[in-house]
């Protein structure tokens, strides 16, 4: 019996110069847990049929201390990142998004890496990343480059990332203030959000959205209203006119700018 792998040539790499030479000399897609290219083999939206299995790769697994804030590793899955004690301590909304993004097997299959790399504007680990000016560190044969997150993306599924790099970490700051996560969906996990916010209330308020643009979103225009004092309800004005919400199958625009608005409401609201 024929499936959606019958036809797949796939590579498994052993080390990180492995896959790394793998990706240079056969441009071949890397595959780790699959939570999304299997989903889209299925569904016949994938072109790729050449793959090189990073999986095995335990040294992209690591989540430490780094610069004052916090390295993750690429392989590193949500079931990981929720049960990390320095995870929990320095960025609590990642454990909130973390225990949010599907359902155990998912948690324990995807990872932050791949949710980066699938450049999906409802990735719920996305606005949490945007809203801590994370750092996306990509490797090639040539070497190792740094890219803000929120320079990572230039549309709708599509990157900066370039086809003989892989992420094999992100970098977070140490991040100063109360920490704020919400999604918005049919149900709490093991749906795709409506609606996904990530903010921190500090000196600078940072507020990152997810599904209501092609890419996920920092709103520089309502972070600088509410550092400078404006009533919350003239900072989610400022909100609905910098986001680019869509109608589709799982919400409408007019939802998605009222929902956003209201989420906030309710970040201001509960960390005041």
């Amino acid at each position: 019996m024929r499936t959606a792998v019958s036809a797949l040539d796939l590579r498994a790499a052993r080390s990180l110069d492995e896959a790394l030479r793998i990706l240079d000399q056969e441009k071949r897609t890397p595959l780790a847990g699959a939570t999304d290219l299997y989903v889209a083999l299925n569904f016949g939206t994938l072109r790729a049929r050449r793959f090189v299995d990073i999986w095995p790769l335990r040294e992209l697994r690591d989540i430490a201390p780094f610069d004052g804030g916090l390295r993750i590793g690429a392989l590193a899955t949500y079931t990981s990142v929720a049960r990390s004690p320095i995870v929990r301590e320095l960025l609590p909304m990642l454990v909130d998004a973390a225990r949010q993004i599907g359902g155990v097997q998912i948690q324990n299959r995807g990872t932050l890496g791949g949710n980066i790399a699938n450049a999906s504007p409802a990735g719920d680990s996305l606005p949490v990343l945007a809203a801590v000016d994370a750092t996306v560190v990509l490797q090639s044969v040539a070497g190792q480059r740094r890219v803000p997150i929120n320079a990572f993306y230039t549309g709708y599924r599509t990157s900066v990332m370039r086809p003989d790099e892989l992420i094999v970490a992100i970098d977070i700051p140490p991040v100063e203030g109360a920490q704020w996560f919400r999604k918005v969906g049919t149900r709490a996990a093991q749906a795709i959000s409506k609606v996904v916010m990530a903010a921190v209330r500090g000196p600078a308020p940072r507020i990152a959205l997810g599904s209501v643009a092609p890419t996920v979103v920092r709103l520089p225009r309502t972070e600088a209203a509410l550092a400078a004092g404006a009533p919350v309800d003239d900072a989610a004005r400022i909100l609905s006119e910098e986001i680019q919400p869509i109608d589709d199958l799982r919400s409408t625009a007019e939802y998605r700018r009222y929902v956003a608005g209201n989420l906030l409401r309710r970040f201001w609201t509960e960390t005041g």
